[in-house]
């Protein structure tokens, strides 16, 4: 598949801070990527390298075959939609999508066409008049967005662009921004700090730490097959047991799990909440219920066994049995749904 955008092997710091140490990654054409990390992780300094707002002290950055590790931002073709929307308050929302293509001297007549279609794209042909000032947030952003796609970059950059909007309207915004840009076919990139919305949107992730790329994969993989202490907590709720392995056998104190396939020795396991089913204290492992919660989907309870602190979510039915707290239980745990990490 060709190349959307290529992080060859970049470097880059403050000082002697360094935030990004020996990336490298390959963006497809046409892929929704997806950084994700932590604050401070370099995920957004990466995305400001892309757009051409620093160079790299190392490294290089390619755009398809073009290197524009030394170009300046106008010169990259790439559209950046910001946190903050950075709209002018000033002007209509037909002269703040129109800027970009003022400054490029397209005419009038194409600009007036472009302008509404963009526009049109985003759901907001009828608000063309109107100052971002009587918009609401999530109009804003469509605003920003339609501002970035009517210059037609190569690449689409976006530096947590619904961090601003109330939870629901995130959710909202983010399916519209997945069905447009698969609508455009246009490469991009989307930074965000949040695991439920990079699962949701993303084609692919590359999950950022201390200035290293964890692990890159699509969603599922990294949820499934953590590389990782980092990103099997990162990505979700993990519950991480230290013990061995001897011959197909995890044992961690006094808990043990038969039908492990990896090699001998010392080992971390990683068990999702949802891959641990509760029964009778005779049925599994023993455990006593420290907390419950009700979630509403779920009953999620955290349990001590053996020393260890254990999570398990439970599908809530209107007569299904729950655990009172101090109960003892039993835990049962499938092989299958467990990744190991050394």
């Amino acid at each position: 598949m060709p190349r959307g955008v290529t992080i060859d092997h970049v470097s880059f710091g403050y000082n002697k801070t360094a935030v990004l140490d020996d990336v490298s990654l390959d963006v497809a054409q046409g892929e929704l990527f997806a950084f994700l990390g932590p604050s401070g992780s370099g995920k957004t300094t990466l995305l400001r390298l892309i757009a051409g707002f620093g160079t790299p002290s190392q490294g290089r950055v390619l755009i398809g075959e073009r290197d524009v590790t030394g170009l300046p931002a106008w010169n990259r073709n790439v559209g950046m939609v910001f946190q903050s929307y950075a709209l002018w308050p000033h002007m209509t929302v037909a002269k703040n999508v129109a800027f970009g293509l003022e400054r490029r001297k397209f005419g009038r007549a194409e600009i007036t066409k472009k302008v509404r279609t963009a526009l049109d794209m985003v759901g907001l042909g009828a608000f063309a008049d109107r100052r971002p000032a009587q918009l609401s947030g999530g109009q804003q952003q469509r605003v920003a967005l339609a501002r970035t796609i009517v210059i037609e970059p190569e690449v689409l950059l976006l530096d947590e662009p619904l961090s601003n909007l109330d939870a629901k309207l995130r959710v909202e915004m983010r399916s519209e921004l997945k069905a447009m840009q698969r609508k455009l076919g246009i490469t991009a990139i989307y930074v965000t700090h949040d695991q439920e919305e990079a699962n949701a949107i993303a084609d692919r992730i590359a999950v950022l730490d201390q200035g290293r790329i964890q692990q890159i994969g699509t969603p599922t993989d990294l949820y499934d097959h953590p590389a990782n202490r980092f990103v099997a907590t990162f990505l979700g709720t993990a519950n991480l047991i230290d013990g061995r392995i001897d011959g197909g056998r995890f044992v961690a104190d006094k808990f043990t799990l038969e039908g492990i396939t990896a090699a001998d020795g010392g080992a971390c396991i990683s068990i999702r909440p949802q891959d641990i089913t509760l029964g009778p204290a005779a049925s599994g492992a023993g455990a006593i219920v420290a907390e419950r919660e009700f979630l509403g989907s779920v009953v999620r309870y955290r349990l001590r066994m053996s020393g260890q602190h254990i999570v398990v979510d439970m599908p809530h039915r209107r007569d299904g049995e729950t655990y009172a707290v101090g109960a003892e239980v039993g835990l049962t745990v499938d092989p299958r749904q467990i990744a190991v990490l050394r």
